[in-house]
């Protein structure tokens, strides 16, 4: 067992990576992993079938912490597209997957077995793909997703549906009271079902009282007992209590012929509105990670090379002509639904393998003869081609979002700038919308530039004129009045851009006061080096703020935790300025040993400055104390890095 184990997770450890780095996505990964360690170097044998079922777990504890993301409130939102787009998928492609199936000479029963079992795509693959591309959130991740949960609901009538199209008309019956009887020896067969043999209104009782349990075990009984465990305050007592809660009830919905993971999915947006939500989750996340690539290892091990082989043309062109099939009728409902641009390709591409319920469905057919071996066999290796060709549809889906995103002669052209002012202002995000909003209300005009289109149409919105078009460019700058404006504000996100367009300014105006944002101390270095006059670090002067209301919360004074905040602002500007001088462009700062060593001493040092600072202050004449201003990061850095001059004072200005 502890060999087989070191098998898969090396595999896993090595393929991965690997995969990650030449950007195939970790399910390729996963998926190469099993294939080189069952059919090509024969690592794995007959144990991966038994595993795959424990891995399996992995889907259900992904559908759970799904669920916490939602809530009752968010999934009645989506009853449309549930209902609309699942609905529709699942139905549609049932239909002509069957009749591509009776096409090529299988009988109905078993064209619609087939159909059914082939529309049902990959919930694991696609929802692990989406998140960690982070397209969950777009149109079409959202749109991707309803159809998956449509799916796993579908899965339950298709599992009643599958032994009414056995091929042996004696392999099962109605009873007169409704109940299903099974005959030809399965008298022997016993399951842990609470539903088998009943009738058809007491298979229903059953199923609603077990949803019904779930969800009120969640709503009334989840809180009392993870208060209950947290008395013991025992971190594994957490874990052990959230497997616990994930297992049960997979577990009963197993008995009471349920999807596990619809079961889970709707535990979770129970307890999605818990105060313990992100508790399950942390503790849930590993699990679910590691079941999940054991699962698509499995999935790759398990491929059939030998019947693979024999039949390559056949069983490759089924896989291809199964992907068509459910991609044309993907794209029509995205075309009935405008999805649009890369949204309708990412839905497209994305849902159109087979999924790994597919498996599911195959194995509970073939025990009820709805399936012969040699069809059960194609459908196992077509839909494990499918999976493993889902990855590469994804990379497909990328080229084609990233084309649609900024497709040739659709690019908006910038403003036409037709108004100069004293003040421009490049970027007008949060920082920059501060900045303008109070120039403006004291009397001074200003000429705003951004590159999102969007934030300059919700700026008309609300009464601001701004123009579209990127800041950096030489053309747009001279049009909103560079040659006689007396202040540039630099705001743009870009950290790269906010130099060059600082470099660019400094040189076209020597005499042009320049105020720039950095994003933190290495910016600033860049920012002054370029020729920046006035420099704030984007989080500096506000975490400042709220460093001194906790200081005032702890029982300082007023006085006392303004003068601290003041002193620790001096003290930083010193060690801004000593750090400039071991500061080297281009050369990383874990690289700069000099520059390490040195902020090390000085952070040495800041303790023993404040404690100084308080001394100061309970000895000192409260006569004395005076207001102290402070000055942008510039200030500090005069005379350093090249730049011995100050800045020119210019007209109702200040040096910094």
């Amino acid at each position: 067992m502890l060999l087989q184990a070191m098998i898969y997770l090396s595999a896993m450890v090595i393929a991965v990576p690997l995969a990650v780095r030449f950007g195939l996505g970790s399910v390729l990964g996963y998926l190469i992993a099993g294939i080189a360690i069952g059919p090509v170097l024969g690592l794995v044998g007959s144990e991966t079938a038994d595993l795959q079922h424990y891995a399996e777990f992995g889907v259900v504890l992904m559908l759970f912490l799904i669920g916490l993301e939602l809530d009752p409130k968010g999934l009645w939102e989506m009853r449309r597209k549930l209902i609309g787009l699942g609905g529709a998928q699942v139905v549609i492609t049932t239909a002509v997957l069957a009749a591509g199936a009776m096409a090529i000479g299988l009988a109905l029963p078993l064209a619609v077995a087939i159909g059914m079992t082939l529309a049902l795509s990959s919930t694991a693959i696609v929802l692990k793909t989406l998140n960690e591309k982070a397209l969950m959130p777009t149109p079409g991740g959202r749109s991707a997703f309803s159809v998956l949960l449509t799916q796993d609901i579908a899965v339950i009538p298709f599992l009643a549906l599958l032994p009414l199209l056995a091929t042996e008309a004696t392999r099962v019956s109605f009873a007169p009271d409704g109940s299903i009887q099974r005959h030809a020896g399965e008298e022997a067969h016993h399951t842990m079902s609470l539903v088998e043999g009943l009738p058809a209104w007491g298979v229903t009782l059953v199923t609603l009282g077990a949803v019904a349990a779930v969800i009120l075990a969640g709503r009334y009984l989840s809180t009392p007992l993870f208060r209950l465990i947290h008395m013991t305050r025992l971190r594994e007592m957490y874990t052990a209590v959230a497997l616990v809660i994930v297992v049960a009830i997979a577990v009963l919905m197993l008995v009471v012929g349920l999807s596990p993971a619809l079961g889970a999915f709707v535990a979770g947006v129970v307890l999605a509105n818990s105060e313990f939500r992100h508790e399950l989750e942390a503790n849930i996340e590993p699990f679910k990670g590691l079941l999940l690539g054991l699962f698509f290892i499995t999935v790759g091990a398990g491929v059939d090379f030998g019947t693979l082989l024999a039949n390559p043309f056949l069983i490759v062109g089924l896989t291809l002509a199964v992907m068509l099939l459910k991609g044309l009728v993907l794209l029509g409902i995205a075309l009935v639904f405008r999805l649009k641009g890369g949204d309708r390709w990412l839905f497209t591409l994305g849902l159109a393998q087979a999924g790994e319920f597919g498996f599911v469905l195959v194995a509970f057919g073939a025990q009820q003869l709805v399936f012969p071996d040699r069809v059960g066999e194609i459908l196992l290796l077509v839909i494990a081609l499918s999976m493993l060709l889902t990855p590469l549809s994804f990379i497909a889906s990328d080229y084609l979002r990233k084309r649609m995103a900024d497709p040739a002669g659709e690019t908006p052209e910038p403003d036409e700038i037709d108004d100069t002012a004293p003040i421009i202002i490049a970027g007008i995000g949060r920082f920059g919308q501060v900045v303008m909003r109070m120039v403006q209300a004291s009397g001074f005009r200003t000429v705003v530039l951004d590159s999102d289109l969007s934030t300059i149409q919700l700026m008309r919105r609300f009464g601001f004129k701004g123009f579209f078009g990127d800041p950096t460019r030489p053309e747009l700058l001279a049009a909103a009045g560079l040659e006689t404006a007396r202040v540039l504000v630099v705001a743009v996100d870009d950290r790269k851009a906010a130099v060059d367009l600082v470099r660019y300014a400094r040189k076209m105006r020597p005499d042009m006061s320049i105020t720039a944002r950095a994003q933190d101390r290495l910016h600033v270095y860049e920012l002054y080096e370029a020729g920046a006059d006035h420099i704030v670090r984007e989080m500096f002067d506000s975490s400042l703020r709220a460093a001194r209301y906790v200081l005032e919360d702890m029982g300082l004074s007023d006085y006392e935790a303004h003068e601290l905040e003041i002193a620790f602002y001096r003290h930083d500007r010193q060690n801004l300025r000593e750090l400039a001088e071991l500061w080297k462009p281009g050369v990383p700062i874990a690289e700069n040993a000099a520059y390490v060593e040195r902020a090390r001493e000085l952070n040495n040092s800041l303790e023993t400055a404040l404690v100084s600072q308080l001394d100061e202050m309970v000895e000192g004449d409260p006569q004395d104390r005076e207001p102290r201003r402070s000055s942008g990061d510039a200030g500090a850095l005069r005379g350093t890095m090249g730049r011995d001059s100050p800045a020119p004072r210019r007209p109702g200005g200040r040096e910094s």
